[in-house]
């Protein structure tokens, strides 16, 4: 029996949520064993506790060689507080382990395929069960787990490179920083949500600066996009393909990514 390991570097989750989701693994996928962290429902401010009690906790997920997987709960914002603390004292077992998760888990995933630890996998998260749908997005990266491969990403069958998903604010953020991993020869896929147009371009107009090499790009969903007080004149491709040819990087195309239920699972390399 695989055997999950949940906690929540950045922001938490509550009770009913992995109840929730304990239940449709329980009833759908016996294989697989979750264990939910007590850290997941921690609040200091907007994290899941302090700095100190998310890395802790996630130091005893990745270090316990019990677990084969580290299900990251919840993105939000705080994993890039703790992810080089907690990269530099990880075990040997935590290179045996597989780690989920999207959005602000790509600072740990990231800096994760950087160090060469694990399999890091972009996918949908324990969080994901309040979303319309999100019994969908979760029975995803459980079939994964279980040996299913419906959930990924239907671009990876045809890529010719190795390949890697970040939301695109975090790939912007981890760019320049100790934790930005190599992507030279990878296909790199973006989404984003919330965020203004002309703030898309602000972030694209930074990371395709620090990208040159890669193989090419793919704009997953921008989605829930604010109304600014006056049109910016650019959708979110036609901001990727500017970028893209202003950096002579190849736009690919879309991906099917994004923060919502409909999100695939892209496994880094």
């Amino acid at each position: 029996m695989m055997r999950i390991a949940v906690c929540a570097p950045s922001t938490p989750i509550t009770p009913a949520d992995a109840e929730r989701a304990l239940a449709l693994a329980a009833a759908e996928f016996p294989d697989l064993e979750i264990v939910v962290h007590e850290q997941c429902y921690a609040v200091e401010g907007h994290f899941a506790g302090s700095d100190a009690v998310r890395r802790e906790a996630l130091l005893e997920c990745a270090n316990d060689p019990s677990f084969d997987a580290v299900w990251f709960a919840r993105g939000g914002y705080g994993a890039c507080r703790i992810a080089e603390d907690v990269i530099a004292q990880l075990s040997p077992c935590a290179r045996d382990k597989t780690w989920l998760g999207y959005s602000d888990a790509g600072y740990l995933l990231g800096g994760l395929y950087r160090e060469r630890i694990g399999r890091p996998v972009h996918a949908p998260m324990l969080a994901d069960i309040r979303r319309e749908n999100g019994e969908a997005a979760l029975r995803r990266t459980l079939g994964w787990l279980a040996g299913a491969r419906e959930g990924l990403e239907p671009n990876l069958a045809r890529e010719a490179h190795p390949v890697v998903a970040f939301n695109l604010m975090t790939l912007a953020m981890l760019a320049g920083t100790r934790l930005m991993p190599g992507l030279a020869g990878h296909v790199v896929m973006v989404e984003e949500v919330s965020e203004y147009l002309y703030a898309v371009d602000r972030l694209f107009f930074h990371l395709t600066a620090h990208l040159g090499g890669i193989a090419g790009l793919r704009l997953g969903r921008v989605s829930d996009v604010p109304e600014n007080d006056r049109s910016f004149g650019h959708d979110a491709e036609a901001i990727a393909r500017h970028w893209c040819a202003r950096h002579s990087i190849a736009f690919l195309g879309h991906a099917d990514i994004g923060h919502d239920a409909a999100n695939r699972l892209v496994p880094f390399g």
